[in-house]
């Protein structure tokens, strides 16, 4: 029986001790212990090599920002002759393509009877002037009363406006070009009827010949009326002209000013509404010339070139483009000492660590083929 009771003794004791080292939770630190011994081993593993990426530091040019503006020519005047009454075409002295100078006839109705009044009126205006003067001197003489000579005056003012009159109405039947110019269109044959307010001829004036378009509210500052500009038509052609308007309010559909540019056109070589490319130039800037290769996008989506600072970190600097070149582009806003990556710009990002290796020309002169092979 005693024996029994320490047995049973004995193995409440193993029990206990087994619960109080459960309790302690001291076989859990193994598994850390190891795993904290690891962690200073993973810390310390090697970073990666720095990304090569070769660069350049561009020369600095002076050019002049170029604007380029899509446009068509246009007529400097234009003009619709119309009847302002009816009648028979008499005489149609013009054709189609002939030039006429300001004041030439182009048509006449038939106006016999009004003809015939003008010859009426201008006999009688001959008679009442010899009739007042007769009258001036008898009254200087004394030999009629001054009342007379007012009489025969009021009868001389009477006749002039008659005169006016019917020469108003014969020219009413008469249509006269308004401007130097080339007679474009001639809808009408002589001796047909036409009613009043029908369209005899157009008239073109294309000396000067005016280049217009619409320039952006952006590139507004940069021109002034009076600057130079070079009219590109579709034939080939470029032609200097010189800016004469732009307008004061913009459009409200696209935000844009109109813009045009008079060109010497003395022998009317160039027709109206030929397609042109207008393209102003402003005020020099200080800028360089780069392969279209090199401009990239910024994280936030604007335009621009990634640099090395002067710690081999990534820095990226907005353009403004000034002009697209055979050599390259043409970009401001980029500080002077900046070390442009030429190759190997889409590979990093803003803040990466590299190792710039300066570009030999002949990569340089490589990046530039590709890219005008590639705006080809």
């Amino acid at each position: 029986m005693r024996k029994f009771r320490l047995h049973k003794l004995a193995a409440l004791i193993v029990l206990v001790g087994f619960a109080a080292w459960m309790g302690t939770g001291k076989f859990s630190s193994v598994g850390s212990a190891a795993t904290d011994a690891k962690a200073p081993a993973a810390a310390e593993q090697p970073k990666p090599p720095a990304r090569s990426v070769a660069v350049v530091t561009p020369p600095r040019v002076s050019h002049a920002r170029a604007i380029r503006i899509s446009g068509v020519t246009e007529a400097d005047k234009r003009a619709v002759l119309a009847t302002r009454v009816g009648g028979v075409i008499a005489e149609l002295p013009v054709k189609q393509g002939q030039r006429v100078k300001a004041g030439d006839l182009v048509l006449m109705l038939d106006a016999e009877e009004k003809a015939a009044a003008v010859e009426t009126a201008r006999q009688v205006l001959i008679q009442r002037e010899a009739e007042a003067a007769a009258s001036q001197r008898l009254v200087e003489s004394g030999n009629s009363p001054k009342l007379q000579a007012d009489i025969a005056r009021s009868a001389l003012a009477l006749a002039k406006s008659q005169l006016e009159t019917a020469q108003a109405e014969l020219a009413r039947n008469q249509i006269k070009a308004p401007f130097d110019g080339i007679v474009d269109r001639v809808p009408v044959e002589l001796g047909s009827a036409i009613m009043a307010g029908g369209e005899v001829a157009t008239i073109l004036s294309l000396d000067p010949i005016i280049a217009k378009g619409e320039i952006s509210e952006r590139d507004l500052r940069y021109v002034k009326i009076g600057d130079t500009a070079d009219v590109r038509l579709v034939s080939g052609d470029t032609v200097k002209g010189t800016i004469r308007y732009i307008s004061r309010e913009a459009s409200s559909a696209t935000r844009t000013f109109r813009l045009e540019v008079a060109v010497p056109n003395a022998q009317r070589l160039i027709p109206a509404g030929m397609t042109a490319e207008i393209t102003v130039r402003a005020k020099p800037a200080d800028s360089v010339v780069l392969p279209r290769s090199v401009v990239t996008l910024s994280e936030a989506g604007d335009l621009g070139i990634r640099a090395a600072d002067k710690n081999n970190r990534v820095v990226f600097f907005p353009i403004d483009l000034i002009d697209d070149t055979a050599a390259g582009l043409v970009l401001a806003g980029i500080p002077a000492d900046a070390r442009v990556i030429v190759s190997g710009q889409e590979l990093v990002s803003e803040g990466d660590v590299v190792e710039p290796v300066v570009a030999d020309p002949e990569t340089i002169r490589k990046l530039a083929g590709e890219a005008n092979s590639g705006a080809q």
